[in-house]
């Protein structure tokens, strides 16, 4: 494809079992933190993806977490 070069792809979007091993919790713990999230992004008029949230929104939620 001609636009691969200039395409680059992130992961922006966790699922519970990568927020499970950031937050060092439960796979349980997780999907409850995710739901939460996304709960407080939908009351703001984004869309959300189920059992998923985005790196940036959980960088700012939890103070000092830096997900490189």
């Amino acid at each position: 494809m001609i636009y691969e070069k200039y395409l680059t792809i992130r992961k922006y979007l966790f699922d519970a079992n990568e927020v499970a091993i950031i937050l060092n919790c439960s796979k349980s713990r997780a999907y409850n933190v995710i739901h939460e999230l996304n709960e407080e992004l939908a009351g703001k008029g984004y869309y959300v993806e189920r059992g998923k949230v985005p790196k940036k929104f959980l960088e700012e939620k939890f103070y000092g977490l830096v997900i490189e």
